[in-house]
């Protein structure tokens, strides 16, 4: 969710970094994919017997060992020509395409992500009707130290949760009531999304499972967008003059 731009998982020591490009790195909702960097700093060969897939000849490729082919970057070797030849998870031509197309503009849609959600939070964290709001931004968020020791210092991610005072179907009401956000699961869009979880994602919980997976009845989950964060504010605000009704 953070991105590489927000967040550089190998300099804190990672050997292989997952990301999610469906999400901010392709930015608009409309491919699905992923992407594995190796940053081919891990030495396979020395746990072989921890891997022996990288270390021991592979019969399903010419009895090819991956460590001697390959080196360091014997993992990332493996990925490309066995494990996409198993399952085929290769993107088309069209949604790699559009994926660049949106990695191209991650700086700038990011740092937009960033501060609208910065004044989103503190628009909720001022309002009467919330109960609470869950942004790491925040001095006294629970996750705050951590995000300012592993990300870069250029935000907080776009992403806010938050909490209304009448519980549960107040949430859902809300989320109803917007007409700017688009009522979604997923997240990371240049437009802003919006979900309440109890009655979507996490529906087949009951009360006892939902605060098992720390999902309070009342919570709305926020993927600001990047678009006028005036406008952003008034759709929130007027969702709340309604639910208030």
């Amino acid at each position: 969710m953070a991105t590489p731009y927000l967040c550089r998982p190998i300099e804190h020591g990672a050997d292989v970094v997952v990301h999610s490009t469906t999400k901010y790195m392709g930015g608009h909702g409309t491919s699905m994919g992923g992407a594995i960097v190796d940053a081919g700093n891990f030495d396979w060969a020395a746990h072989a017997d921890r891997f022996p897939m990288m270390a021991t000849p592979d019969a399903s490729y010419h009895d090819v060992v991956w460590t001697d082919a390959a080196g360091p970057a014997a993992y990332i070797t493996r990925a490309r020509t066995v494990l996409m030849r198993n399952t085929g998870a290769t993107l088309s031509p069209m949604n790699a395409w559009i994926i660049l197309q949106g990695i191209e503009s991650l700086h700038v849609r990011m740092d937009r992500h960033c501060q609208n959600a910065a004044q989103v939070a503190d628009y909720l964290r001022a309002h009467p009707l919330v109960a609470w709001v869950n942004y790491p931004g925040f001095d006294d968020n629970p996750y705050h130290e951590i995000a300012d020791r592993v990300l870069t210092g250029k935000g907080y991610g776009g992403l806010v949760s938050f909490g209304l005072r009448a519980g549960r179907e107040a949430g859902s009401a809300f989320v109803e009531a917007l007409q700017l956000f688009s009522h979604l699961a997923n997240i990371g869009d240049a437009k802003s999304l919006v979900i309440h979880n109890a009655s979507t994602t996490h529906s087949q919980l009951n009360d006892e499972e939902l605060a098992a997976a720390g999902v309070a009845p009342e919570m709305v989950r926020l993927s600001v967008g990047i678009e006028n964060v005036d406008d952003i504010i008034a759709d929130l605000e007027q969702a709340l003059d309604k639910t208030a009704e």
